[in-house]
């Protein structure tokens, strides 16, 4: 009995063995998708996260994402970039033109998705926005051709608008272009006076806004870049508190006081993004990848600090608005 036992126990082992699929059968659970995304603003990281969650990418369960923020110390930019490419990520997505160019300087072979530069072609990212060729595509701003978009309903929101101050970046590649636009669409529009104010760090902003109160400009339009969008609460307020009616090219102004905005739509740009995060991810080529442009724009007017100035803004431009906040 005893080795009748000890047979049975052997043919049943033997018959698990041989209905066990075999090793190379099995499926072995594929690693989770790690991208990293190197940028100025977590805020910008939130609309990231939502166009990728409308993909079915959920952060912690189906995708790992390593963040880096430059958080104002753009001497780190070359570091951050560095330690993303060492933890080996699949895809990187940067945000604005200075975390690009660190990125595409420390690789070139992990894809990159870049997101809010201006004239990505212009700047030397990449030789065409149809064949951007090598490890980068992403989406433009398209932001040369706002710049005069904006003085233009600044001009017409503005009753007897003639002196206006431009404040720019002048360490971006992109800047001198955009002055040059300015200067020629304040001459169409008749303005007597555009003063250029220049600033690249918080101690430059501060000058800056000093300059607002001795120069006295009857308007401030403000060119999008990384160190006036850390400091747009800042600005916003001393423009309010010193009776200026402004101009900015992002919607999350409106939320600083801001007067006006106008320029693609953030939740949209990064929503094209995170699309090719996802085909990148399933095995796309960058260079196969055109650089999209923006579709959807966006003109919000504030009408709470317009009363704030004492403000009237016409009903015209209020009818071109797509939102309008009371």
């Amino acid at each position: 009995m005893m080795f009748r036992g000890v047979g049975l126990i052997i043919t049943l082992a033997l018959t698990i063995v041989l209905l066990a699929p075999h090793a190379s059968d099995a499926q072995v659970p594929k690693a989770m998708p790690h991208i990293g995304v190197l940028g100025t603003d977590p805020e910008s990281g939130e609309y990231l996260r939502e166009g990728l969650r409308e993909l079915g990418y959920l952060e912690g369960h189906t995708i790992a994402i390593e963040y880096r923020w430059v958080a104002g110390r753009v001497d780190r930019i070359p570091e951050l970039a560095a330690e993303l490419v060492r933890l080996k990520v699949d895809v990187i997505v940067t945000i604005t033109h200075p975390v690009t160019l660190a990125a595409k300087n420390a690789t070139t072979t992990i894809p990159i998705v870049f997101t809010r530069v201006n004239d990505p072609v212009g700047v030397g990212l990449v030789p065409s926005l149809a064949r951007p060729g090598a490890n980068l595509t992403g989406v433009s701003l398209q932001g040369l051709d706002m710049i005069g978009k904006r003085l233009q309903l600044l001009h017409d929101a503005v009753p007897r608008l003639s002196r206006v101050a431009y404040l720019t970046d002048p360490t971006q590649p992109y800047s001198p272009a955009y002055v040059r636009e300015v200067q020629d669409k304040a001459k169409v529009l008749g303005l007597k006076q555009l003063l250029l104010l220049e600033a690249h760090t918080d101690g430059e902003v501060e000058y800056v806004l000093a300059e607002l109160a001795r120069e006295r400009p009857q308007a401030l339009l403000v060119e999008p870049n990384t160190v006036v969008l850390m400091q747009r609460k800042r600005i916003a307020d001393v423009a309010l508190t010193q009776g200026l009616p402004t101009m900015y090219g992002e919607r999350r102004w409106m939320d600083a006081n801001g007067l006006m905005s106008y320029g693609p739509s953030l939740p949209d740009h990064f929503r094209t993004a995170a699309v090719y995060v996802d085909k990148l991810l399933k095995g796309a080529k960058p260079a196969d990848l055109p650089v999209q442009q923006p579709t959807k724009f966006e003109f919000v007017i504030n009408l709470k600090t317009a009363k704030a100035l004492g403000l009237t803004i016409p009903h015209s431009v209020l009818m071109r608005a797509d939102e309008v906040i009371e």
